[in-house]
């Protein structure tokens, strides 16, 4: 593996779309105290649900810690590569490559920055070294060249792209304090074109209400075929998040992307809000003596973290009515591919959904 210093644009590579063929997916075992609660058992059942999902369709790769190794390979089905690599949580979409392809055969890997979603300003957890190993190391394990980003703090959470030019981000997420702060927005969006060998970046206001990443564009809006997207929605004025939604709306309804196509949103509804029990807080470990949550807190539940696998669409379920409603979209947006519903409420807790666990390898 080489540890590239040239970026993706000027080398003939881009980030493919995630409908667009994959060689595999990179998923993380969850173990983490403070994330994940009562042991992680409850979490665990949700993770191998999707993971069971995803081997169905593609090649699934799973990193675990040396500790948890046979009893991840006890619950996995033997065709899913387990490897020991530590990690300091299990959020493969954000510490993993972003990987980028030529067209011709050729794949690669960037390394950006990682820093708990904020640093020292609103970071999630105090320590996250490991995690900011884990793109280089997955990129050496696959024997893919590896872009030297780490000068800039980007997950993978943080941006969608439709394989032709356009890429999809939030305002809230990329110009947040705690991720580069002494760069303009026209600098991160000359580095974002570089990196991701796009010629138009959108920019979205808002994301989710209450999203802890500082508003993932992965949790409201993705790009479901070239010039479509699915946008999170919601018809009550009086719920926060209709306004971030509408904002998002009169964003994308103004955009062009890269091919000079005005956007066809599909506004895919929202759960009934969704809140922590206290008995799932008393289950969570502290993060440097203090509760991660409080009873009663709204979580970022959202039908948008979905994951598009080769033959399958693996969306999160929330016992709630809508749930039927979502899949009956998806479904008439991915008519190719199976939708699979799976209930994460487990998942959720830990701060994210299908598409924040899942990382896409694209097919070379």
């Amino acid at each position: 593996m080489r540890i590239l210093h040239t970026s993706p644009a000027q080398d003939g590579f881009f980030m493919p779309a995630e409908f667009a063929p994959h060689d595999g997916c990179l998923m993380i075992w969850p173990e983490r105290g403070d994330s994940w609660q009562y042991g992680a058992y409850a979490a665990r059942r949700a993770f191998i649900q999707v993971m069971r999902t995803i081997a169905e369709s593609e090649k699934l790769t799973v990193l675990c810690s040396e500790g948890q190794y046979d009893n991840a390979r006890a619950q996995l089905p033997d065709a899913v590569r387990l490897v020991v690599m530590e990690t300091d949580d299990a959020w493969a979409r954000d510490v993993g490559p972003t990987f980028v392809i030529d067209g011709r055969g050729g794949r690669r890997g960037i390394d950006w920055g990682f820093n708990a979603w904020g640093g020292a300003v609103d970071g999630l957890y105090p320590s996250w070294e490991k995690d900011n190993r884990v793109a280089r190391k997955f990129c050496d394990l696959l024997e893919n060249d590896c872009y030297d980003k780490r000068d800039f703090i980007c997950e993978g959470g943080s941006l969608h792209v439709d394989g032709e030019g356009t890429a999809l981000v939030t305002e809230a997420c990329l110009l947040s304090a705690g991720r580069n702060p002494s760069l303009s927005r026209e600098e991160i969006e000359r580095t974002l074109c570089a990196y991701l060998g796009v010629s138009r970046v959108i920019w979205l206001p808002r994301g989710i209400y209450h999203d802890e990443t500082n508003e993932h564009v992965d949790n409201v809006c993705a790009f479901t075929a070239p010039g479509e997207v699915v946008l999170a929605w919601t018809d009550d004025e009086s719920d926060p998040q209709y306004a971030l939604s509408r904002a998002s709306l009169d964003a994308l309804e103004a955009a062009v992307d890269a091919k000079g196509r005005r956007l066809r949103v599909h506004k895919l509804p929202l759960p009934a809000p969704v809140t922590i029990t206290a008995e799932e807080c008393e289950g969570l470990d502290l993060c440097e003596g203090e509760p991660t949550r409080t009873p009663g807190e709204r979580l970022a539940a959202s039908y948008v973290n979905f994951y598009i696998a080769n033959r399958t669409v693996v969306m999160p379920a929330f016992d709630d009515p809508m749930d039927e409603t979502a899949k009956e979209i998806l479904q008439g947006l991915f008519p190719t591919r199976r939708v699979v519903a799976i209930p994460t409420r487990d998942i959720l807790i830990g701060g994210g959904n299908i598409h924040c666990i899942t990382q896409q390898i694209p097919r070379a």
